[in-house]
């Protein structure tokens, strides 16, 4: 390469900057020379990881600008990026760049503040580290002590409530039990019921009123009494009964007794609850479709942060999205799907907008016209939804079970008392096991594949229906009934996975068998409207958006991926998806639907734009893919994949057997100890869950930490990892979530989790492969992810996260990540595999990078003051 000086590089900027990122690549792809001219992807045979580490290096050079991924995908050639890169340079000397406004400033770490104390040169500067280091320790002491006292008065709190409930429970079915005759059963069940009932729906909204009052927009520490509060109110709505008539204007009314501002028409349809209600504002007519985060708080810095979500009159709000705190939307605003508002963004009132952080588009999103919905209609649907509940389905669940026990002698003889030492105790919890279990996956196969297809007879695709009307609640009921988690978890990540979506209605076209043509996480609207092209092959989170909403009517469409796709991970593909053949959609990315097909290429981000369709890298596999070769290995595949499911289907039952024998041992002792039996069994059962997912997990491993890969999808490393993936249970999991006690199951499960980390619910795929530093903060909704699939290639790497870090809500990291002490990733972002984020920087986006200033200057932001701290009442 030709000497640099610094007068050349003055004469010509554009020149003296191309030949430093050509200096700086040529070190990161390991070659003597750089041709100025070179592709990337197709010339140099790089990928976005390898492009991941050149930006990364050259962000650490002063004397070259910022370059972010979505410069490279746009300019793919050294000479491309550099004049693109000086000709967005400011003029003139740069300014230093503003501070951080307190709210999305990151907390200085424990770890940072000792550093910094120990390069202290003079014995005074000495003197004065040695006192600074000790309030950091005496810091960090009375943080832990605040964490296990939280901890500890959320452990009392949880048994006190599981005593209580089965308090409940047994005088229940004390009472329903001395019922003579069917009639007189079934009416002491509907009282019970209906007590039982109101008493769980009415329980959150005195604990709200009583524990917080009315929620105010600011801030309260992460550990003490306030968020103590914070979290027993919490817990308690989205364990609410309410809960079940989501989509339901039931539903409304509910938030509104919690405090939340609910105009007249509204549908609410995502699953993810409100918690600080009283700040949230929905207008007349407004639409919040499913999988949508509107909290109205957010985790930082070890602060929970409340601010207000306010939506206009017919606001729509699409799939995938994150509402951030401080955000608002006008009448008749629009926010696309797999977008976000960042903290202060306002869509103004008619403007439709998308993207993660959210930006202006003419792209209209709501695609169904409005439909005759008068109130009574409302009226009329709620009060069917609760008889049925009320009157059906709750009693004939409790009095069906006193029937049973009383009028079946086999059950009976069951729960009868006898000495656990007898071998019939444990031969009748081994029958009762094993039909429960295999009895209710061939129950549940025989019913997902008939009703649900009985039922679809009346929804007639692409006819305008009203709200809350028969049409709606058939295709409400076809919904639920067709995304059931355990069935797509036991046949994904396998040959089955096909098989069984074309048994629920999927229409499949050709299917050339991968082995992994979808994972273990797939729901629809409506199957029978669901279409995969041949060939294509899907990772987990697809959710196709069949239905589409507007405040007064609804419609079901079909919804077509193309043959020969790669969809990445939590993809929500809409109806009017504008992609075709031969497409790589990546993780996170927002489908357009808008402007032409798309075909024969990649696309990322939101909004997204064209990548490569894949790089030569991938392309090494792809003799294993064709011919005799890659028959031989399917079946191996096969033949593994099946002993998978065998294994899931064992360790299933071995945790049934054994709370059976809970059960059991609970109904021996009942006569004695009464509801004490009962507590003590479901405690002892919770435990017991927990330990025993944690040994499977651990197993499926040998219980060793996971290794780095990069194989085909037909080598035995990535089926042992598929076998991992079925084998690792989540669920109980998540209810730990806010709790020191996740931390602790976490690190029984191999990850490596620093002191006092707060977790609001988020998910790593891999715990082996994940490292979090102290006093890190993570929001609900977001994800480490240490692996990528992209067609036939397999690849997963470490990811770190330094101390006092911050992943907003619905965050997505990748694999091979490290991300400095005191960084902040902004909600909804997507940080791309091999990422290097420095200590303290903010990067948001999708794809994920550093904020000019640390900040957003996007549609009127407007950065929060959580200088301001609530006081709340005994706080």
């Amino acid at each position: 390469m030709p000497e640099r000086t610094a007068d050349t590089c003055a004469a010509d900027p554009a020149t003296g900057t191309e030949r430093l990122l050509a200096e700086v690549l040529a070190g990161v792809v390991r070659v003597e020379q750089v041709p100025s001219h070179s592709h990337f992807f197709n010339d140099l045979g790089a990928d976005s990881l390898v492009m991941a580490r050149f930006c990364a290096r050259v962000r650490k050079r002063e004397d070259l600008p910022t370059v972010s991924m979505k410069d490279i995908y746009r300019y793919p050639t050294i000479r491309s990026l550099a004049v693109a890169l000086i000709d967005a340079a400011p003029a003139g000397v740069p300014s230093p760049s503003p501070s951080l406004s307190p709210s999305l400033s990151p907390s200085p770490s424990l770890n940072a503040a000792k550093e910094a104390s120990a390069s202290a040169r003079t014995p005074a500067d000495a003197c004065a580290s040695a006192d600074a280091e000790a309030s950091v320790d005496a810091g960090a002491s009375a943080a832990t002590r605040r964490y296990i006292v939280c901890g500890t008065l959320q452990f009392l709190f949880f048994l006190g409530y599981s005593f209580l409930a089965a308090l409940a429970a047994a005088e229940s079915y004390e009472w329903i039990s001395v019922g003579s005759g069917l009639f007189d059963l079934y009416l002491r069940s509907v009282l019970c019921v209906g007590v039982g009932f109101l008493g769980l729906c009415v329980l959150p909204i005195v604990a709200k009123w009583t524990l917080i009052g009315r929620w105010r927009s600011g801030a309260f520490p992460l550990w003490g009494m306030a968020y103590l509060r914070f979290w027993v109110v919490k817990t308690l709505i989205r364990t609410s009964p309410l809960r079940l008539f989501i989509g339901s204007p039931l539903y409304a009314l509910h938030l509104r007794a919690l405090g939340a501002r609910i105009g007249r028409g509204v549908t609410i349809l995502t699953r993810a609850i409100p918690i600080c209600t009283d700040l949230l504002t929905v207008g007349e007519g407004t639409v919040v479709r499913k999988d949508v985060l509107l909290s109205c708080y957010r985790a930082h810095g070890g602060l929970i942060q409340t601010g207000r979500v306010t939506l206009g009159s017919n606001v729509l709000v699409s799939e995938h999205t994150v509402l951030d705190i401080e955000t608002e939307l006008g009448d008749g605003a629009q926010l696309g799907h797999a977008s976000s508002l960042h903290a202060g963004q306002v869509v103004p009132a008619g403007e439709h907008w998308h993207g993660s952080p959210a930006q202006p588009t003419d792209v209209d999103y709501e695609r169904v016209g409005p439909a005759d919905c008068p109130a009574r209609k409302r009226t009329t649907y709620c009060v069917l939804q609760l008889l049925s509940l009320l009157l059906v389905w709750l009693p004939l669940t409790m009095g069906g079970v006193s029937v049973l026990l009383a009028g079946v002698p086999q059950l009976h003889a069951l729960l009868a008392p006898r000495p656990m030492t007898s071998p019939a105790f444990y031969v009748d919890a081994l029958a009762a096991s094993l039909t429960v279990l295999f009895g209710s996956v061939l129950a549940g196969l025989l019913f997902v594949g008939t009703v649900p297809r009985v039922l679809n007879r009346a929804v007639e695709p692409g006819k305008v229906y009203p709200l809350y009307g028969f049409h709606y609640g058939i295709q409400r009921a076809i919904e639920l009934m067709t995304n059931r988690k355990l069935l797509t978890t036991l046949f994904g990540d396998s040959s089955g996975i096909v098989h069984y979506l074309r048994y629920l209605g999927y229409d499949l076209s050709r299917i050339e068998q991968t082995g992994s043509n979808f994972g273990t996480e797939v729901k629809h609207d409506n199957p029978y409207l669901s279409s995969v092209g041949t060939g294509t092959m899907i990772a987990d989170g697809l959710s196709l958006m069949n239905a589409d909403h507007s405040g007064t009517s609804f419609r079901v469409s079909r919804t077509s991926i193309g043959p020969r796709n790669f969809l990445g991970n939590r993809i929500a593909y809409p109806s009017q998806g504008k992609t075709g053949d031969n497409c790589l959609l990546a993780t996170k990315v927002m489908v357009p639907i808008d402007g032409p097909v798309r075909e024969g290429v990649g696309l990322l981000g939101s909004p997204s734009f064209e990548i490569p369709r894949t790089v030569m890298r991938d392309n090494r596999f792809n003799h294993l893919e064709t011919g005799d070769e890659f028959r031989r290995r399917l079946t191996a595949k096969n033949k593994h994949n099946a002993a998978t499911v065998g294994l899931y289907l064992v360790a299933r039952w071995t945790h049934l057997f054994v709370i059976t024998l809970i059960t059991m041992g609970a109904a021996d002792l009942y006569p004695s100890f009464g509801a004490l039996a009962i507590a003590l069994a479901g405690i002892l059962a919770f435990t017991f869950t927990v330990v025993h997912f944690v040994l499977i997990e651990r197993a499926s491993n040998g219980f060793k930490a996971q290794k780095p890969l990069y194989c085909s999808i037909y080598e035995p490393p990535f089926w042992r990892h598929e076998r991992f993936w079925k084998m690792a249970s989540v669920e109980y999991v998540e209810a730990f979530n806010g709790t020191p006690f996740k931390n602790v199951i976490l690190r029984l499960l191999g990850a490596r989790i620093g002191e006092r980390v707060f977790d609001d619910g988020c998910f790593f795929p891999e715990r082996t492969l994940v490292t979090i530093g102290d006093d890190s903060t993570l929001n609900a909704g977001t994800v480490v992810q240490c692996h990528s699939q992209e067609d036939g290639a397999f690849k997963s790497d470490r990811s770190a996260l330094g101390s006092g870090c911050t992943l907003g809500v619905g965050a997505f990291v990748h694999y091979g990540v490290t991300i400095g002490d005191g960084a902040v990733l902004a909600p909804d972002s997507f940080l791309m595999k091999g990422e290097e984020v420095p200590p303290h920087a903010r990067w948001a986006g999708n794809p994920a990078r550093d904020m000019p200033g640390n900040d957003i200057h996007l549609g009127g932001h407007r950065e929060i003051d959580a200088a301001h701290v609530v006081r709340a009442r005994g706080n």
